[in-house]
């Protein structure tokens, strides 16, 4: 996509919000107060408030491959304090997908050198060996799962996260269905 078709997708989006909303953006000047936090995979297949037709400010979103909860990553860990502590999101979504690269990457041995740290990260989240009869899906659903738990071990969600409900999703590109793997739950 060259810069000019940028120009005028953004004109067109403008345009089109005016029209619905001719205060919209003097509206969201005055701030955010999101109803969710969401870790989603940077795949530009499944922007998280695109497949939720969900306007701005109802997402705070934080996206990386894979979709990971690490505790050393200092980017998550800032974007989930605020998101808690001065936004008072009272939801967390964590959004994997279905073909998602970098699951598949994790689990097909990849060795490229710049990506071994964070698929070494991706491959603790996944089953051990001598599960080969696993179906991509189910690798990208144990993915999701993977980080439920992780978000609720992180130290900020432990000390923050009191009351604030975790849902995992699998977002299927194939379809554009949005599958819940988790139950709301309080924290």
């Amino acid at each position: 996509m060259r810069e000019e078709s940028l120009d005028f997708s953004n004109k067109n989006f403008m345009r089109r919000i005016k029209e619905k909303d001719p205060t919209y953006f003097d509206e969201l000047r005055k701030g955010k107060h999101p109803d969710y936090f969401v870790l989603s995979c940077s795949d530009s297949r499944g922007s998280p408030t695109a497949i939720t037709d969900m306007p701005l400010v109802r997402m705070f979103v934080h996206r990386n491959i894979a979709n990971q909860v690490r505790r050393e990553d200092d980017s998550f860990a800032a974007g989930l304090y605020y998101s808690l502590k001065h936004l008072k999101v009272k939801k967390i979504l964590i959004e994997g997908h279905t073909f998602c690269g970098g699951v598949q990457a994790a689990w097909h041995g990849n060795e490229e050198e710049h990506l071994q740290p964070w698929l070494n990260h991706i491959r603790e989240s996944l089953p051990c060996e001598g599960y080969n009869s696993v179906s991509e899906e189910e690798l990208a659903r144990i993915n999701v799962l993977s980080q439920v738990e992780n978000l609720k071990a992180h130290p900020v969600f432990e000390q923050h996260g009191e009351g604030v409900y975790v849902i995992g999703c699998l977002f299927h590109v194939e379809s554009g269905e949005r599958v819940h793997q988790v139950n709301c739950k309080e924290a």
